[in-house]
């Protein structure tokens, strides 16, 4: 069994730490809307009939594609620092 790596001592400053995809999608989908998603994140998956469950399965199998949105929602969230 793999031991759990991903504990907050080992990512300490990493901001996306104990976020799921689903919920970064989620905040960007009600911050943006699909279209303003589909503008700042030129993906297919946001522009031609969008829904949570395949952007998402997308987003996962695409790592290229996951860093953009990973990016966008880092430059969206307020900071709390």
């Amino acid at each position: 069994m793999k031991r759990n790596e991903d504990t907050e001592e080992n990512q300490p400053n990493n901001p996306l730490h104990g976020v799921k995809l689903k919920e970064v999608l989620e905040f960007l989908v009600s911050y943006y809307g699909w279209e303003g998603l589909g503008e700042r994140v030129k993906i297919n998956c946001f522009t031609s009939n969008p829904t949570m469950g395949s952007s998402l399965k997308f987003l996962r199998r695409t790592p290229w594609a996951r860093d953009k949105v990973e990016k966008l929602y880092l430059q969206s969230i307020p900071k709390f620092t």
